[in-house]
């Protein structure tokens, strides 16, 4: 791809400053451990009926999510606006609490916090939102901003503030032109700068960048994510990166994972999905992408037609009424998560995947 030409990483200047009173972010697990496992997370919202009707209907925002996060990996979520990206995140940082599931951090479960206290955790998990200026207080300037967290922490005031103005020059922000800033006298990729200091002010492990360059231009965003890209080798950490982009989260991830109404589809290395995708919806996000050859021209649609309503799903495989290879089986039967080939990392939900499924295309391949 182009952008991997393009967006090269710059050597590392220099190393991050740590925070060395922010106790209870180091590793326990061991490098084999995944830092984040995600086991059957489920959330559904009520939905307020007339007066008169005693039905009860939920949104199925989030349906049975599984999935786990190795250490130093960036893990690209990816889907259709409403397919429950952005309530997963929300979910897994504790944002809005989950109808089920249970969530593993580095070995520890999270269930009630009994091994693992909210603040520790709360320390070690940071998010980046995608709007940079609703996410800063407009009455505070920047360099207070990045201490307000750790002085809320118990670090002291005078320290906090160095540990702000040492990630401002590190985030390429010169602390003397814009310590003592405040958001509106800045630009969206340098407000997304400050929201990055302030998320590794607490020398997190795990951060969340949910459309964290959405809203930014190219060049800008080529920065950000050049950023966010030393910054993980520096400090090891774990991404969970949202994006409508394809382009970029082929650049920034290690893995990716397709969500289709609430439900994942297909997951597995960046590489094996762009290339080898085996579910039918992944590939036509995949052949949605603009192509920079102009004899490589997108003639129809490759995709057409809103997804089902969330209150209704359809039975067996929610994406059928889409889906040109559609069959009897596929309403009838919900398909199961099963491996592609003979990579163990490579998973799909699709009955194309499943020769036992009695699609009359299980057994081939789906065409180009």
């Amino acid at each position: 791809m182009t952008m991997q030409q393009d967006l090269s990483v710059s050597p590392v200047s220099q190393p991050l400053p740590g925070t060395g009173n922010m106790p209870g972010t180091a590793d326990r697990g061991g490098p084999a451990q995944p830092l984040l496992i995600v086991e059957g997370l489920t959330k559904h919202f009520p939905v307020r009926g007339s007066m008169f009707s005693r039905e009860k209907r939920v949104v199925h925002a989030v349906d049975n999510v599984s999935f786990s996060v190795p250490k130093g990996k960036t893990l690209g979520i990816v889907g259709e606006s409403g397919c429950g990206k952005s309530t997963t995140a929300r979910l897994i940082a504790h944002l809005m609490k989950a109808d089920a599931g249970e969530m593993i951090f580095d070995g520890e479960s999270l269930e009630d916090f009994r091994t693992v206290s909210h603040k520790e955790f709360r320390r070690s998990l940071q998010m980046v939102f995608q709007d940079s200026f609703a996410s800063l207080n407009p009455r505070m300037t920047i360099a207070e901003t990045i201490a307000f967290g750790p002085r809320v922490h118990g670090m002291a005031a005078g320290e906090a503030m160095k540990l702000a103005r040492d990630l401002l020059a590190r985030t390429g922000m010169e602390p003397n032109q814009f310590a003592n800033r405040y958001p509106h006298e800045l630009s969206g990729g340098q407000r997304q700068r400050i929201n990055i200091a302030r998320a590794l002010a607490f020398d997190p492990r795990l951060i969340i960048l949910d459309e964290s360059v959405a809203a930014l231009d190219k060049s800008v965003q080529a920065q950000v994510l050049n950023l966010l890209q030393e910054l993980k080798a520096e400090r090891n950490l774990t991404y969970l990166f949202i994006s409508h982009d394809l382009h970029v989260v082929h650049y920034i991830s290690d893995l990716v994972m397709v969500m289709y109404l609430g439900q994942v589809v297909e997951s597995g290395p960046v590489e094996r999905i762009y290339s080898t995708a085996a579910h039918p919806y992944t590939r036509a996000l995949l052949s949605a992408v603009p192509s920079m050859d102009p004899d490589h021209r997108t003639e129809a649609p490759p995709l057409s037609g809103d997804p089902p309503n969330p209150i209704n799903p359809p039975s067996g495989c929610r994406f059928r009424d889409r889906c040109a290879f559609a069959e009897g089986v596929c309403a009838s039967r919900a398909p199961a998560l099963m491996q592609v080939g003979k990579d163990a990392e490579h998973l799909a939900v699709c009955h194309l995947n499943d020769p036992t499924s009695g699609h009359s295309a299980a057994s081939g391949r789906l065409s180009a």
